[in-house]
């Protein structure tokens, strides 16, 4: 039976076998905790670069269902950008009515390597004792001199020119949408979505309390672009990479929420989001040692001492430390202590850095839209 390897950068080597799409691939190994939910692990932007191991030993068996898919439609590229995908074992008959086709047909039609048989227990521990590493996935156990420097020296970025938004031909002003299902009524506010490399469920929760943004490309857009368009709130949305790395979106961003701007244009960040919304504050980031990567992360609200259960995707942080003194730390991850929120004193901004839960989605853009009804009441 053919044969495929796992090679990391300490010069560890698992051997397992190839599935989807044939060939090598680099990357970033991290791993995802999720128990269910792999369509979505697997079409999230956020995994831009990463060879991801799902810790959960069988995947596949629910098919490939295209409704379930976490990237927003349309996104140029196909539905999945990570570089290759681990499994301890696969479905290759999948059963449920919902399904399309099944795993090994779906790496293929995005040209995914996959690798299953390999002890993935004793692949989360390395990780987790030495952190997120890079590694190969080659047919062949040794590698070559070019291919240990590729290796070693791999590093992910222009991670958010990948993901976002790039349609050509829709006009100067660089929007598209609005993201609609038919008969649904008049949006509350006309609400921007900065793309970074949002995904499905943060504009369907935006949906359930009337909001329908209009995405604006992450890539490309600047701060005029946005005021142009005399929005009542914006949203940075999440998406994948070192937020350290963006510096002109950053910049960007500088220009919107600067202490003194005349706009007061309220700003929701949400992950990469409200990482570079704290880096244009004047905060730093840091990387953790292995991410936040799964479906059961608890979080603790500050001001109430509540905790949620909340689904996260990061490999950075807000160093708490560094925040201005207009700046409090809202939310905590209850695992480690890290910042999973920021509120603001001197703008109308806030932020999270997880991907909200259902009973606390609705107080996050509930609270959101208010601010853009108050600065429509304080325009008037």
């Amino acid at each position: 039976m053919e044969e495929a390897y796992l090679i990391l950068e300490n010069g560890t080597v698992f051997r397992g076998r190839p599935f989807g799409y044939g060939g090598r691939a680099v990357g970033e190994l991290v791993f995802s905790t999720s128990m269910t939910g792999y369509l979505e692990t697997l079409t999230d932007p956020c995994h831009y670069g990463h060879i991801v191991l799902q810790t959960f030993p069988l995947i596949g068996n629910a098919g490939v269902i295209s409704d379930d898919f976490a990237s927003v439609p349309d996104r140029t590229g196909g539905a999945a950008k990570l570089k290759a995908y681990i499994v301890r074992q696969w479905c290759q008959e999948p059963s449920n009515f919902r399904s399309e086709g099944n795993l090994d047909a779906f790496l293929r039609h995005n040209r995914i390597p996959g690798l299953y048989g390999i002890d993935t227990r004793a692949l989360t521990r390395i990780i987790r004792e030495n952190g997120s590493i890079n590694a190969m996935i080659s047919p062949e156990p040794t590698l070559s001199g070019a291919q240990w420097d590729e290796l070693r020296s791999y590093k992910i970025t222009g991670a958010v020119e990948a993901v976002s938004e790039k349609r050509e031909g829709q006009g100067a002003d660089k929007i598209y949408g609005p993201i609609l299902t038919p008969g649904q009524p008049e949006p509350k506010a006309n609400i921007l979505l900065w793309d970074f490399g949002s995904t499905v469920s943060l504009l369907n929760q935006l949906a359930e309390y009337g909001c329908r943004p209009k995405l604006i490309a992450g890539s490309t857009a600047t701060a005029d672009d946005i005021i142009a368009h005399n929005p009542d709130g914006i949203i940075l949305s999440d998406g994948p990479g070192d937020p350290a790395g963006n510096t002109r979106i950053i910049e960007e961003i500088k220009k919107l929420c600067g202490d003194k701007y005349e706009n007061k244009i309220p700003v929701f960040g949400v992950g990469l989001g409200h990482q570079m919304l704290a880096i244009a504050k004047g905060a730093a980031t840091e990387k953790l040692h292995f991410g936040h990567r799964g479906a059961n992360y608890p979080v603790r609200e500050t001001e109430t001492g509540r905790a949620f259960v909340t689904k996260q995707n990061h490999g950075f942080t807000v160093t708490p430390g560094s925040l201005p003194d207009s700046a409090k730390v809202s939310y905590v991850n209850v695992n480690d202590g890290t910042c999973e929120g920021i509120e603001y004193d001197n703008v109308p901004a806030f932020s999270v850095q997880f991907h909200p839960p259902f009973e606390i989605a609705g107080q996050l853009v509930r609270r959101f839209v208010e601010m853009t009804e108050e600065k429509n009441h304080a325009a008037r």
